[in-house]
């Protein structure tokens, strides 16, 4: 397996994030709502992960003042279970610590325990339940958190 390369998204990355997208998720972004991401929503912060320049994975996050919202971290299907998850997340808490955030949060399905477990892996907590957060079937959400991300 080739090197997985990092890079923050552009609009040229969209069509394959979009299929990423509808592959991952039951109730998938729109592409409008991905153009809008990367080229006009200034507190989104987006990267890609590539494996011989195609992309194979994207996460994404809001910046709120010195706080951090992932948004989605979504890997196509043939490449999960290699660690790309892992360095789109490292990639994101770099890029939070270079902003100067000081600390990130996120939803999770309660039935995804290997999302829950990355997210573990790299600091975030539980911290709380959305009851019937997930319209496509009413799923509870899992609040997790991540603290003292910026380093001084």
């Amino acid at each position: 397996m080739d090197e997985i390369i990092i890079t923050t998204m552009t609009s040229i990355d969209i069509p394959e994030v979009f299929d990423i997208e509808k592959l991952s998720f039951s109730t998938p972004w729109s592409r409008e709502t991905l153009i809008y991401e990367v080229e006009k929503n200034l507190f989104a912060k987006y990267v890609v992960a590539k494996i011989d320049d195609i992309v194979v994975g994207y996460g994404g996050m809001w910046m709120i003042i010195d706080e951090a919202h992932i948004t989605n971290i979504a890997v196509h299907p043939e490449y999960r279970g290699i660690h790309v998850g892992d360095e789109i997340l490292k990639a994101l808490i770099d890029k939070s610590q270079d902003i100067g955030v000081y600390a990130m949060t996120l939803e999770v399905r309660k039935t995804n325990i290997v999302a829950q477990n990355l997210y573990r892996k790299y600091g975030f907590e539980f911290a709380g339940v959305r009851s019937k957060y997930y319209a496509d079937n009413n799923e509870d959400a899992i609040i997790m958190w991540k603290n003292g991300i910026k380093i001084d």
